[in-house]
């Protein structure tokens, strides 16, 4: 077991990391151009922050959380999103009282216990944005285009938007209660967890998977066909706004969104090429969660959150060849000591001139060490040897062109700075 990750973990090795690196570069050049900031908060919060924004009757904190009380009798989570965090820390740090919208985006580990499949794991890593401190419609129209233009940059194009508004609690309040009042006379057809939910929040009975569920609740009341006319208007501008920036969406009834913080736009962006596992964005805002998190009244936000795990599945299955990063500039091959004594020099002047270089450290033969150079796609190979000790100088070998030049050691940085 030692030598084994946990269930539900995956080692990221060099010969992917690559990738990863590029997706989250993008993802972070994304944001700047639309005014975003990166924030980090840790890996783990107090239960009690995810029990109050995720809510108690979501499956992420009724069966999800990794939670455990830690030596000074705090019951700790691992964090199973992103979004309370940032809230917490927005609050905690007063982000508030500078000039507003607030533009955030973060790059995070998450963890939750749930089944391992393609595309999701227990700990799994998150990109998102949270924009706080607004809550007109133009913020949510910028946030789901800043999403698709992620998705374009990293070679995603054909994609669904699809848009809902799941009301606010003036028009919810009524609705519910039409929704609970249907749901009562379903409940000799629903599962375990729906009749849990129709309680306490009976719109989360939308967003059932269990297939005899979905059968039965065909002709369920959606909450779009009963919001109020504030909440018409936000959504009527919100899709003005994505028409404008030709944006292609569609409004999809039955997106409620797994979280209790969702309010008004809830969306999704979709892909169909990793089968039941389709929806590589989700999102919406969240006004109140600020003020439910001790934070100051009507404060205004919106986010949404992107599976790294998924997007790169994604774009694999959509054959989007991602970048490798360029071989090493310089490999080194010593013959004897004295020339892999003066290779270190040699390396550090390199090096500190930002010029990539290596050189072998298993004592291999001069034949050996071309063959690694080859390996590791080296763009010249520097030889030292007796005669080039003797000389002050080392050969220099192109190794795509195969040819060879005499240079003095004092002149190899700026040699190569020139041919790189």
């Amino acid at each position: 077991m030692l030598t084994k990750a946990p269930r539900g973990t995956k080692d990221i090795t060099p010969k992917d990391a690559y990738k990863w690196n590029y997706v989250e570069n993008k993802f972070r050049e994304v944001c700047a151009l639309f005014g975003y900031e990166e924030m980090r908060t840790p890996v783990f919060e107090h239960t009690e922050l995810f029990k109050r924004s995720v809510g108690d009757t979501t499956d992420i904190v009724q069966k999800e959380m990794y939670s455990f009380t830690d030596k000074g009798e705090r019951d700790i989570t691992l964090k199973p999103e992103g979004t309370a965090g940032v809230v917490r820390a927005f609050i905690e740090n007063k982000l508030h009282a500078d000039t507003q919208p607030t533009k955030l985006f973060y790059i995070t580990p998450c963890f939750r216990y749930e089944r391992p499949q393609a595309g999701r794991q227990r700990q799994f890593h998150q990109f998102g944005i949270e924009a706080l401190g607004s809550d007109k419609p133009s913020l949510d129209a910028e946030v789901i285009a800043l999403a698709v233009q992620f998705f374009n940059e990293v070679g995603l194009k054909d994609l669904a938007v699809s848009v809902n508004s799941v009301g606010c609690p003036t028009c919810r309040a009524e609705y519910n209660a039409k929704l609970k009042e249907y749901l009562d006379a379903k409940s000799d057809v629903l599962c375990e967890t729906c009749l849990e939910r129709k309680d306490k929040n009976p719109m989360r009975v939308i967003d059932c998977k269990n297939p005899n569920c979905q059968e039965n609740l065909k002709d369920v009341p959606f909450m779009i066909d009963h919001i109020c006319d504030d909440c018409k208007d936000h959504f009527g501008k919100l899709q003005e706004y994505l028409k404008e920036m030709e944006i292609n969406f569609v409004v999809d009834k039955t997106i409620v969104r797994g979280l209790d913080y969702y309010k008004k736009t809830a969306f999704e962006i979709i892909s169909n090429d990793i089968g039941s596992q389709s929806t590589v964005c989700g999102g919406g805002r969240y006004d109140g969660l600020v003020e439910q998190l001790g934070g100051p009244k009507g404060v205004s936000g919106i986010g949404f959150a992107i599976g790294a795990e998924r997007l790169l599945l994604t774009m694999e299955n959509n054959n989007i060849e991602i970048p490798n990063p360029k071989s090493t500039d310089i490999f080194i091959a010593t013959l004897g000591e004295a020339a892999k004594v003066k290779s270190f020099k040699i390396l550090k002047d390199l090096r500190t001139n930002h010029i990539s270089a290596d050189a072998d450290h298993l004592d291999r033969s001069m034949k050996a060490q071309f063959k690694y150079s080859d390996k590791i796609n080296a763009k010249f190979t520097i030889v030292i040897g007796d005669d080039e000790l003797a000389n002050d100088s080392v050969t220099l070998k192109d190794m795509a062109a195969s040819q060879q030049t005499t240079i003095k050691l004092s002149e190899i940085v700026t040699e190569l700075k020139n041919r790189l």
